[in-house]
């Protein structure tokens, strides 16, 4: 049986603008500029301001200006109506036949799978087998490896294209792509790679034939560094064994990366978020907004809202329509920059909290003088909630005198001395890295004996724990940092 009633219910959800407020809170000074020139486009009643000052900086002339200045540019009809513009003003038949047309020629790069295909043009191969070896070549990754079964290569060209063949004849395809360069390229894995490589170099020279062996026979030793045991069965020594090992890491594990997209290897930019400069012993930290413009609202925009709310005594649709697009925009317009001054203020609440916390640390750059400082430190010191510090601390860099930093660099958990001072996880960190630097390859430092050496130094700490900073500090195990 259908009822009906009333219930009320209390909850939290946040509007569209404190979503996009949280959206500008995470993005760096870089992000911000693109943000900014998006609305820009996007909102007519919001402008760049000439100085520093606002909406209301203006005289009676200047907005006397911008209002015809506008009306020239455009008018409101321009934006609430949708008319399809006529094809003939979208093209020019302004040009005969005899008129020379120059077009401006365009550089590209030729990508990995254009480079394999042009040498396998080489190869004088019937339709099939062509239509094969390119289905084959469709199939290597970025890093040039067939990573694809070749019975599984097999059933694909069966239901996709309805070709039969056999993993013999995929296979024969297969050893010819092997032989494109860049060497290695159209292997099945990491050691059929290294092979490849190998077997085009000088096969005369001993160390070359040495680590054609190793690769071949001895793999999964040389990958886990049992370099005693290759000694032992290959009944050769540690120095023609340096030199086979040396000549191995000279190869190229990922042939295909020669040409990857240039774009993803090219050098990531870093535009600091705030500049710390320490003059006469003072702090002076300021946001970096060389590159952001100053807003402010269109004055023909406020004026025309004005001019159509005096006439409310037109009720034609066309005006109400008007009427609501300016005053949409408008308030778009003032929600944005009021938006930009809160982050402002946010970012600037935040930093200031961290320079105070770690104000040894800035003076001299000594990462030793680094406090242990979390982000609810940071939050209790300005009443933000945690998730809001967490937002500005992502993904933003300050400038000192020193260097540039992230601000996620001044955040880390801490622990006692047996003196009963809470030092940093990064100062027990560094000392790590510095007793991992300084060991003898040879015989390199187990996790035990590290936890041993910090024990030492004062810092009573777990092996377990020195495992999860070495793996914080990407460094491998001592097996894996053994050296000839």
């Amino acid at each position: 049986m259908l009822k009906q009633r009333l219930q009320q219910k209390l909850l939290q959800k946040l509007s569209p603008q404190q979503i996009q407020m949280i959206k500008l809170l995470e993005i760096p000074a870089m992000q911000l500029e693109q943000r900014i020139k998006k609305e820009l486009e996007e909102n007519p009643a919001l402008e760049e301001a000439e100085g520093h000052g606002d909406e209301e900086n203006y005289n009676d002339d200047e907005a006397t200006d911008n209002q015809e200045e506008n009306q020239d540019e455009f008018s409101i009809e321009d934006y609430i109506e949708d008319d399809e513009t006529p094809a003939y003003r979208l093209n020019a038949s302004n040009y005969s036949k005899d008129d020379k047309r120059e077009e401006i020629p365009l550089s590209s790069e030729s990508t990995f799978r254009s480079h394999l295909e042009n040498q396998l043009g080489l190869y004088s191969l019937d339709e099939r087998r062509q239509m094969l070896a390119e289905h084959i070549l469709g199939n290597l990754d970025e890093d040039g490896y067939l990573r694809r079964r070749l019975d599984a290569i097999v059933d694909d060209l069966v239901f996709t294209q309805n070709i039969k063949t056999d993993e013999s004849e995929l296979y024969e395809l297969l050893q010819i792509i092997q032989e494109f360069d860049p060497p290695g390229v159209g292997a099945r894995d990491l050691q059929e790679c290294l092979l490849l490589q190998i077997n085009r170099k000088d096969q005369n020279s001993k160390a070359f034939q040495l680590a054609s062996k190793i690769i071949k026979d001895h793999f999964k030793e040389f990958i886990k560094k049992h370099y005693d045991k290759i000694v032992k069965r290959l009944n050769i020594s540690e120095e023609e064994l340096r030199e086979a090992i040396n000549e191995i890491l000279k190869l190229n594990p990922k042939p295909g990366s020669l040409y990857s997209d240039s774009t993803t290897n090219s050098s990531y930019q870093i535009v600091p978020d705030f500049i710390l400069d320490y003059v006469d012993g003072e702090f002076v930290l300021s946001l970096n907004s060389r590159n952001i413009p100053d807003l402010k609202l269109n004055r023909g925009y406020c004026e025309m809202l004005e001019n159509y709310t005096a006439n409310k005594s037109e009720k034609s649709k066309k005006n109400k329509e008007t009427l609501n697009f300016v005053k949409q925009k408008i308030d778009s317009a003032k929600w944005f920059i009021d938006a930009i001054v809160q982050r402002q203020n946010t970012l600037m609440l935040t930093m200031n909290a961290i320079l105070e916390f770690q104000k040894e640390f800035f003076e001299e750059g000594d990462e030793t003088r680094l406090k242990p400082m979390i982000l609810k430190d940071i939050a209790e010191m300005t009443g933000l909630d945690i998730s809001t510090v967490s937002r500005v601390a992502n993904s933003k860099y300050i400038q000192t005198h020193f260097g540039i930093f992230p601000l996620k660099y001044f955040f880390s958990e801490g622990l006692q001395n047996e003196a009963g001072e809470e030092v940093s996880t990064r100062e027990i960190k560094t000392i790590l890295k510095e007793c991992i630097d300084n060991e003898d390859k040879r015989k390199p430092l187990t996790d035990e004996k590290l936890a041993s050496i910090l024990k030492e130094k004062g810092y009573n700490i777990a092996r377990r724990t020195v495992a999860k900073y070495r793996e914080q500090l990407n460094i491998p195990v001592a097996r894996l940092r053994k050296k000839l």
